[in-house]
């Protein structure tokens, strides 16, 4: 009977695993027509705004970083592949409540004095992430809401704060180069604003080397804190690590920026002016990202190997403090038995 009673477990959860989705072409033709549809719907609702934002990622290369971040969110979808495909899809009319929240906010900001672009991209984010959460309710948005919010990094801030964000940078990039230009003999390096005043061997350099807003440090920074994110994410680590590589982003695109600034200042003064400017000043500022994965990917590797070593030290001292009182209790139970005896 007992045999009977196991035999029919086993062969249920042979069922249940048998019934597991592991492909992403399992959902069937109809789930991606519905994609197809909601999709094209929003497409439709909010084109105007998506058009607009494509158009900058192709014009501004400050943003061409904004074809990626899609792909990285697909990506975060794969990685959590396995309880998606399997998940009891239960629709929540809260998401519904919030999709005409983000329609309403989107379309206040379309014709209010006071609405903003940057309102406008965000609010189509909002938007995903409320269908998202209306048809797949709180089990699917457990699973979706890094993907979608992760699309934040590929609306181009406005204007007028991207600028506020980017002139300190390139004041902070112009003294730090200054100071470092300066310690070379005969050259002296003074930053006035964003431009650096240079006296070389007694002779002023016409013009002065200017910290222009592409060397802001602008680009560098927001690409690779998306692919911080990215990186946090995908590697499974305590989250006060994940804390620290994501704020460790800034510093380090603000350190490898000051590096290309300095270089470029090195070669303007020191070697040919043709070679600081034009492709090969672009492709001075593309060695500074893999400069800066670099130094993240020490700082992982630091954390990682640091921390791995206290913890094995732990576990071996509990090994040792287990086995000693084992060791104590059988000789314990040994005196006892000779007592009995």
């Amino acid at each position: 009977m007992a045999d009977q009673s196991e035999l029919s477990i086993r062969s249920s959860d042979v069922a249940v695993l048998s019934d597991r989705k592991e492909c992403w072409s399992e959902l069937g033709v109809h789930v991606y027509i519905r994609i197809g549809i909601v999709a094209a719907l929003l497409y439709f609702l909010f084109r105007v705004e998506i058009d607009s934002v494509v158009s900058r990622w192709i014009s501004d290369s400050s943003w061409s970083h904004g074809f990626l971040i899609p792909l990285f969110g697909l990506y975060f979808l794969n990685q959590r592949k396995d309880e998606i495909l399997n998940l009891e899809i239960t629709p929540s009319y809260t998401g519904l409540f919030l999709l005409l929240f983000s329609i309403a906010f989107y379309v206040f900001n379309i014709i209010s004095p006071a609405g903003y672009g940057y309102f406008r991209s965000t609010s189509v984010i909002m938007a995903l992430g409320s269908v998202v959460f209306l048809l797949g309710g709180y089990g699917l948005i457990k699973h979706a809401w890094l993907p979608v919010a992760y699309l934040i990094f590929a609306v181009p801030l406005p204007d007028r704060y991207y600028k506020l964000i980017t002139i300190p940078m390139r004041q902070l990039a112009a003294i730090i180069a200054s100071a470092l230009l300066s310690m070379v003999k005969d050259l002296e390096a003074v930053a006035n604003g964003v431009v650096i005043d240079v006296v070389y061997k007694g002779q002023r350099l016409e013009p002065g080397l200017d910290v222009a807003e592409a060397c802001s440090g602008m680009r560098l920074l927001m690409a690779f804190m998306a692919l911080g994110v990215a990186m946090a994410y995908l590697h499974y680590r305590p989250t006060w690590q994940r804390i620290i590589l994501l704020v460790s982003t800034v510093p380090i695109a603000i350190l490898c920026n000051i590096i290309r600034v300095t270089v470029t200042g090195f070669i303007y003064i020191l070697g040919d002016p043709q070679y600081a400017q034009g492709i090969y000043h672009d492709m001075l500022g593309m060695a500074m990202l893999p400069l800066a994965f670099g130094l993240y990917g020490f700082l992982a590797w630091f954390m990682e190997n640091l921390f791995a070593e206290e913890a094995t030290a732990s576990q071996a001292k509990d090994v040792i403090i287990r086995s000693s009182s084992s060791e104590s209790r059988a000789d314990t139970d040994k005196l006892a038995e000779g007592g009995e005896n």
